[in-house]
């Protein structure tokens, strides 16, 4: 079985390269938006399982097709990539000096079946100055990060500590992606 990763994300790429397993890669276009009354916990499980989903139909059908989605969650608002400047500035002011919640959803199809698993970590901010968040913004690495941050950036000055999975919040928890493999290679002998 061959294994595809359905992203286009260089960090779960450079992550996934990391199982020592030969992969292939496949950029499916998923719209990315959170359903009326959809818990944070469902939407990054369905966009995960979606762009398992989508990949499947670009590669031959004995493939395992890897999705996943990262997001970020504070007081139960889910934190996208920022619009703009303001809107990162309103992320991150609601991220400063307190605790958020980062999911990261992994979906593996396989002849018709996904099989989703979800890693919360509990990710711990220090209070940040005006001037903390003015240059991280100028610095253009939170433009198309989850919540405005990249854990495994510049942002990792301002993380006190976390309470789960590292790799989960840069956005593929190795642990528990390798477990899920597994799990659907040994269903299929």
């Amino acid at each position: 079985m061959h294994l595809v990763l359905a992203s286009g994300s260089p960090r779960r790429y450079e992550l996934l390269q990391l199982l020592d397993r030969p992969f292939s890669v496949v950029r499916p276009e998923v719209p990315e938006q959170q359903e009326p009354n959809e818990s944070a916990a469902d939407y990054v499980q369905r966009l995960a399982k979606t762009k398992a989903e989508a990949g499947a139909v670009m590669v031959d059908d004995d493939a395992l097709v890897l999705g996943a989605d990262t997001i970020v969650v504070c007081d139960e608002q889910v934190l996208e990539k920022p619009l703009d400047e303001a809107d990162f500035n309103r992320m991150v002011q609601m991220l400063s000096g307190r605790s958020h919640q980062a999911m990261t959803a992994v979906a593996l199809h396989h002849n018709g079946a996904t099989d989703v698993v979800l890693v919360t970590t509990l990710v711990h901010f220090k209070a940040l100055t005006d001037a903390e968040i003015a240059d991280y913004w100028r610095s253009g690495e939170p433009h198309d990060k989850a919540g405005g941050y990249g854990i495994q950036g510049r942002a990792a000055k301002f993380v006190e500590r976390i309470e789960g999975s590292y790799l989960a919040v840069v956005g593929l928890p190795l642990y528990e992606t390798e477990q899920l493999i597994q799990a659907v290679e040994s269903k299929a002998k």
